[in-house]
């Protein structure tokens, strides 16, 4: 068949019906798209994926003045921070640390060394943002907020060279504090629809006129707010007067606005969910500024949507994943430790069973969000800023926090319910809805964003298709249509095969490198790499633009996607560390959590799809047997938990990058009362033994020396100061309380009632 004859009679009708059954796209929608890199996602999309890439991408690592950074101001940074008294009594970081941080650069980590900053790579930033979450979330935000989205990034990638000469150094030093104003009342995850305006005009500006913007907004939820003194500002700008140019909406635009300008209000602070870090509102009325002040400069407006955009897709990889990862890691370490010293019916928690299953999911998650903060990390080393994965880090890091945190909370029971200088589990639970609220609410992320900018940017053929359909030349649309189309049928139908052949047979034949006791796993994801590619290539062919309606196919489409990311990077950690015999439990949870997840969304979407009769199809195809969603086995959940109820290289492997300090702190005690149990685990195996309970009575009959008895007692006094919590004295709470407490009093009979 020529290529012309082809054209003509068989994709000139394919294109005609393209053209209708695909909405028009959006400008905000296709700066969105081309935002950041496709990487990896890319691969698994093939159906295909190369291992061998993914295991020759080199680690990432932590230079020598990275590490010292690490180990000095950012272990001393952790030292000042008491978070109850930030929390319930100063409820800011008190001025010192304030200093400390401003003195020492924390805020312009990302800011290169010619500007004054530290220069530090993308991997050094996560670990900073990690050691600190595991001391204070209010720290940790405090300092990962003017190094992820906001002015200091915006002004590297986009600003012109006399603004970075003008802010960066600033920035660097502390002596500008950064926030950014994004959302408004009117518009929070559809940032598109804010009503806030730039109008250009000629004003006043320091004595003189000049062309530039009149801008008028209302910001709320604004972190670092209250004491900024650099707002990076995203507003619609207008020119109704075509000062610039014949056109009058120009879109979305970012500018520099010092908080000081006449016209600038900042509120109040907001609380969120008890955390004090600083956030608030801000307003501006009429407030004039040149046209210098837009970052970019002028030829930049109507340009922000796709610089924000663009700063999110490495932000967003680097700033909740890493403060997720620590909070997992952060409650494995206590956990396990509170599971191993606590006692019921005379054994400790963490032997039963019914305990031993949330360690396991405790343990295995720490293991897998720490594995896919540093293959994410590694790619942004590179200069890679893949954004579908970002998007996919920040949704289910921060989602699998919350599981892990609800964990923990089970196991420590009242431990973690009373609130006090004692408790440690409190005010991560307490933070955990915003870390899912922010950057990208996780609903809106999940339902539209992994998929639906996935399926665009990291399919093979799709964006190439879009593209030229929406080409002003018909001509030249029905040709770059053309072989685009043919190539992606010509996939689609090898894939078809691949998919089968994998599934059928188990994936035992399907591709995989030599990795001793985890070659299977790979197996069985190039197994649901090619099962996934062709789901969604049906759901795309049999929907089209309609499937961007269809949020609950396209959320389980991208959980697929999602869980095959996050496997991967399981895999990659497991070689980059050397494939540790000891932690291949904490492997073998992850794998079996994620595959029972892949064989349940797949049977969900081929149950779901409108056309029933590719459903059916793709069932034969993929899952002639039904799902198999069997999930981690019980010997596997038993090893997994083990791994965080006993000391040593597996515990800390697990939870490196931890603040572990040796004050006399609630985990310092934990700590100490742990290491004391488990040191003295012979000793209470004599006892055992002898059916003896009671530690002088084992001395008395000679079970165990005095010695012996004398470290029991030890022991069992720390394991005592670690089960105590704390109460209060009326006069010790609120305002609040008194008055009740006098209602009370002077109403006998109502209060006797």
């Amino acid at each position: 068949m020529s290529l012309s004859f082809r054209r003509d009679l068989i994709t000139r009708p394919i294109f005609a019906w393209a053209h209708k059954a695909l909405p028009p796209m959006s400008d905000t929608e296709r700066e969105a798209l081309e935002a950041g890199d496709v990487w990896w996602d890319a691969d698994l999309f093939t159906g295909n994926p190369d291992w061998s890439k993914l295991l020759a991408f080199a680690p990432a690592k932590l230079t020598d003045e990275e590490t010292a950074f690490l180990n000095g101001p950012v272990e001393q940074l952790c030292e000042m921070v008491d978070e109850w008294r930030v929390n319930w009594e100063w409820r800011d970081l008190p001025p010192e640390v304030w200093e400390f941080i401003k003195r020492n650069k924390f805020l312009g980590m990302i800011i290169p060394k010619d500007y004054g900053g530290l220069g530090f790579s993308p991997y050094a930033h996560s670990e900073v943002v990690r050691k600190i979450s595991s001391r204070s979330v209010t720290a940790a935000v405090t300092v990962m907020v003017p190094n992820s989205l906001g002015p200091g990034e915006l002004l590297m990638h986009f600003g012109t060279k006399e603004q970075r000469d003008r802010w960066l150094p600033g920035l660097a030093e502390g002596r500008e504090i950064p926030c950014f104003g994004l959302t408004s009342p009117e518009a929070g995850s559809d940032a598109a629809s804010m009503i806030d305006t730039g109008i250009i005009c000629k004003g006043t500006f320091n004595g003189k006129e000049t062309l530039g913007l009149r801008l008028n907004w209302h910001k709320r939820y604004i972190t670092l707010g209250p004491v900024a003194t650099l707002l990076g500002l995203a507003f619609k700008a207008y020119d109704p007067d075509h000062l610039i140019g014949s056109e009058e909406e120009l879109g979305i635009t970012v500018a520099l606005i010092p908080t000081d300008l006449p016209g600038v209000s900042i509120g109040h602070r907001h609380l969120p969910a008890m955390q004090v870090f600083q956030n608030g509102p801000n307003w501006g009325k009429d407030v004039f500024i040149p046209m210098d002040f837009i970052i970019g400069g002028q030829e930049r407006i109507g340009q922000g949507w796709k610089m924000l955009m663009t700063a999110l897709a490495a932000g967003r990889g680097i700033s909740l994943p890493s403060q997720s990862s620590a909070g997992a890691a952060y409650c494995a370490r206590a956990t396990g430790a509170y599971a191993r010293i606590r006692e019921q019916f005379h054994v400790p928690i963490g032997k039963f069973e019914g305990i031993e299953e949330p360690l396991a999911r405790i343990a295995g998650t720490a293991y897998q969000l720490d594995a896919a903060r540093r293959l994410t990390c590694a790619a942004l080393n590179q200069g890679i800023h893949p954004a579908v994965v970002s998007g996919i880090m920040k949704l289910h890091a921060t989602e699998r926090l919350r599981i892990t945190v609800d964990d923990a909370m089970d196991i420590h029971g009242g431990k973690a319910v009373i609130d006090g200088p004692q408790n440690y589990m409190g005010n991560l639970y307490r933070s955990v809805p915003v870390a899912i609220t922010v950057e990208g609410a996780n609903i809106l992320t999940r339902n539209l964003i992994v998929f639906g900018q996935g399926s665009v940017r990291a399919h093979p053929y799709l964006l190439s298709e879009m593209n030229a359909i929406g080409e002003a030349d018909p001509k030249k649309g029905l040709a770059d249509f053309d072989a685009s189309f043919w190539k992606h049928v010509g996939h689609a139908i090898t894939n078809t095969f691949r998919a089968w052949g994998r599934s059928w047979t188990g994936g035992a034949f399907a591709p995989a490198p030599e990795a001793g006791a985890a070659t299977g796993y790979y197996r069985q994801l190039s197994r649901y790499s090619a099962a996934f590619a062709l789901c969604s290539d049906m759901a795309l062919l049999t929907l089209g633009g309609a499937l961007k309606r269809k949020e609950m196919l396209s959320a389980r489409l991208g959980d697929i996607l999602s869980e095959l990311y996050l496997l991967s990077a399981a895999l990659k950690r497991w070689e980059d560390e050397g494939r540790q015999d000891a932690d291949f439990p904490a492997l073998q949870w992850v794998m079996a959590n994620g595959i029972r997840t892949i064989e349940n969304r797949l049977a969900e979407v081929i149950a779901n799809l409108p056309n029933r009769f590719v459903g059916v199809i793709l069932k034969f195809l993929i899952q002639p047997l039904g799902a198999n969603p069997l999930g981690p086995s019980d010997k596997v959940v038993h090893h997994c938990a083990q791994m965080i109820l006993a000391p040593g290289a597996v515990r800390d492997r697990l939870t490196a990058g931890l603040y572990h300090g040796n004050d006399d702190g609630p985990l310092a005690r934990l700590e100490r009362a742990f290491l004391l149990v488990t040191a003295n685990e012979p000793i209470e195996k004599k006892m055992h033994a002898a059916k003896i309970r009671d530690w002088s009575e084992a001395v008395k009959k000679g079970v165990i020396t005095a010695d012996e008895g004398a470290k029991l007692k030890t022991a069992h006094d720390a394991v005592a100061l670690v089960i105590e919590v704390d109460d209060f004295a009326p006069e010790a709470l609120s305002p609040i309380y008194h008055k009740r407490t006098e209602a009370k009093q002077t109403t006998p009979d109502r209060a006797a009632s």
